[in-house]
């Protein structure tokens, strides 16, 4: 039984999903708690049964970085998730207890927010493949998931392009893995929704719709299936590091702004100049990064989801 986060499990009267909710994974991002916390108070008083599958419901997952109103406890519990039969640290000792729940459950909506400011959007894994880094047969049932949670953005690529960049600078491509890859590995699918700006009013709102939508996408409550959403995909194709404390932006960007072929986004603590490597967007730009994690990610228009 799980010691570290509370869990709450309905079951309905028929077969169905197990769908598997998360929130606060990093605990300054809080939309997804509050969502989850609104949903539990529905449950208990009626007003949502689930009549088919059963849901458990996270809505704190890292409780030492949520009451410290920070990201990590000790370090980021969204990478390098794994058991650990010699537990270091706070998020050791979570994935222990959070990667077997992982594993009891088919499908994952894991709720998150972002720094900067920008629109919401959800993260997918890849196409059906076989490749060694993350086969997965589940893309069709995932992209259906990522179309009815509410959002008019898709973004993939994301544990290809970390583990390019996880190459370049000497560490293990496994450390990229969070609890979407876990589940994907484990034979499951799921989802990462970016719900807003972490101080954005409207995301707890944004996180409770996807999750109401994804209970009547699964046909786990009664409720109309929500309309399958046009979206547009952006694809991760590049992460940069950030090497010095120095380094600095151009200006302060946000998630998505637009780049053209050769812009200048910032400098090297020496003064060397950044540009973009191609026409784009920049997606996660993080100025407080520390040296020898990600600054920022780019990205390119894809045909994915249109």
């Amino acid at each position: 039984m799980a010691t570290l986060f509370d869990t709450f499990s309905f079951t309905g009267s028929a077969p169905g999903p197990r769908l598997l909710i998360l929130g606060a994974v990093h605990g300054n991002e809080t939309c997804g708690a509050v969502a989850i916390q609104r949903l539990l108070k529905e449950l208990a008083s009626g007003e949502v049964l689930i009549q088919a599958g059963q849901l458990t419901l996270v809505p704190v997952t890292n409780k030492l970085a949520f009451d410290r109103k920070q990201r990590a406890g000790d370090r980021n519990l969204n990478r390098n998730l794994q058991p650990n039969a010699h537990p270091q640290d706070n998020e050791d000792r979570i994935a222990n207890e959070l990667c077997p729940l992982l594993e009891a459950n088919e499908v994952l909506l894991d709720l998150h927010s972002f720094h900067s400011p920008g629109q919401p959007f959800v993260m997918v894994g890849p196409g059906n493949n076989t490749d060694p880094l993350q086969p997965f047969a589940h893309a069709s049932e995932e992209e259906a998931l990522a179309r009815s949670l509410g959002v008019t953005r898709a973004v993939d690529g994301w544990l290809e392009t970390y583990a390019r960049g996880a190459t370049r600078r000497g560490d293990r491509v496994e450390y990229g893995v969070g609890t979407t890859e876990y589940m994907r590995a484990r034979g499951g699918y799921g989802v990462t929704l970016e719900c807003g700006q972490h101080e954005d009013p409207s995301a707890p709102e944004v996180a409770y719709a996807a999750i109401r939508n994804c209970l009547a996408h699964l046909r786990m409550v009664d409720a109309p299936a929500p309309p399958a959403q046009q979206m547009e995909t952006l694809r991760l194709v590049e992460v940069v590091d950030k090497n010095q404390p120095g380094d600095r932006f151009a200006q302060p960007w946000n998630s998505f702004d637009p780049w053209s072929a050769g812009q200048l986004v910032g400098w090297r603590q020496d003064g060397a100049e950044v540009h973009s490597s191609a026409a784009g967007h920049v997606v996660f730009p993080h100025a407080a990064a520390d040296p020898g994690t990600e600054w920022f990610y780019f990205a390119v228009r894809a045909p994915r989801f249109s």
